[in-house]
């Protein structure tokens, strides 16, 4: 029974790729730090609560995403030779099973939402069809790139939104950070389907401009986040470490458009992906090395 069980889980998490959940919660973490120091007045239990429900719709979120993701192409996933073996396609889930799991994931993010406060909850409706329409998004435009980045960085100003209960440039700022570096890394991505995907006639920029101006597409993103995050970084008011960490990050970049220039084929290696992943902890790491002595000021009040 355990064993099963425990196949089940593995099995689902491989399904929504949960370990890319992971990765994606530094995101949220931004604007956690920079949220609570403008709030100074949260108690510690209150902070505890607000970060255990934004965890809670930020895996809701995303298990919903990907899961729809994964129904909504499960055709064309098994004419694709890279990704006939994922669990729809090849039969470890069945439909049924997915769009269960797509209902339950999308109630999990309603309810997290519903406990931080009613502009979340309220919000979570839209928020949740801008997650789960960008698996229709190349059916019609080569934006779905930016579209996906968007949705995805979004987690900075709805993490503000939950701990504030308001907007504000500062989170719009980081958000856009965060889409252009996705949308950036994402064209890149699709260089290894363009061919299937003109076959198919779905759309995206490789399909659309080619190989050569994709990767210029891609690095123009690349430099927008950049300048995005140093605005955020700005507004914010960091004057010390934070800037060292954007270079760092600038660099990661560098060698993520160095990598895939090398694999034109589009068979990128390992350390591509994993490039990739680090970027978005390396600014969560400049934001607490910016705002630590803050940080422990606001906790020894508490």
């Amino acid at each position: 029974m355990a064993s099963n069980t425990l196949a089940a889980i593995g099995k689902y998490g491989r399904f929504i790729k949960f370990s890319h959940t992971l990765f994606a919660l530094p995101f949220a973490g931004i604007s956690f730090v920079l949220a609570i120091l403008q709030e100074p007045s949260l108690s510690l239990l209150v902070m505890g609560q607000k970060l255990f429900w934004i965890l809670v719709c930020m895996v809701g979120a995303r298990s919903a995403a990907m899961g729809f993701n994964r129904w909504a192409d499960r055709k064309i996933d098994a004419k694709n030779p890279r990704t006939a073996n994922r669990e729809i396609p090849s039969g470890q889930i069945s439909d049924f099973m997915a769009v269960i799991f797509i209902i339950g994931s999308s109630l999990v993010f309603f309810i997290g939402s519903w406990f931080l406060n009613p502009l979340s909850f309220y919000l979570s409706f839209p928020t949740l069809f801008l997650l789960l329409t960008y698996s229709y998004t190349k059916r019609f435009t080569f934006f779905c790139h930016f579209y996906l980045g968007l949705t995805i960085g979004l987690a900075p100003l709805a993490t503000w939104i939950a701990i504030r209960e308001e907007f504000s440039w500062i989170a719009g700022f980081w958000t856009l950070g965060l889409a252009f570096n996705l949308a950036g890394f994402d064209i890149l991505y699709a260089l290894q389907d363009r061919e299937f995907d003109k076959k198919e006639g779905l759309h995206s920029v490789p399909v659309r401009f080619g190989e050569k101006n994709s990767f210029i597409i891609s690095r123009i993103s690349h430099i927008l986040s950049i300048s995005f995050l140093g605005t955020a970084a700005w507004y914010s008011g960091f004057q010390g470490a934070f800037w060292a960490f954007l270079i760092f990050v600038g660099y990661l970049l560098f060698k993520e458009q160095k990598i895939a220039s090398e694999n034109k084929d589009g068979n990128f290696p390992p350390s591509f992906y994993q490039i990739h992943s680090w970027i978005s902890l390396v600014i969560f790491l400049g934001i607490l090395a910016e705002t630590g002595p803050n940080l422990v000021s606001l906790f020894s009040r508490l």
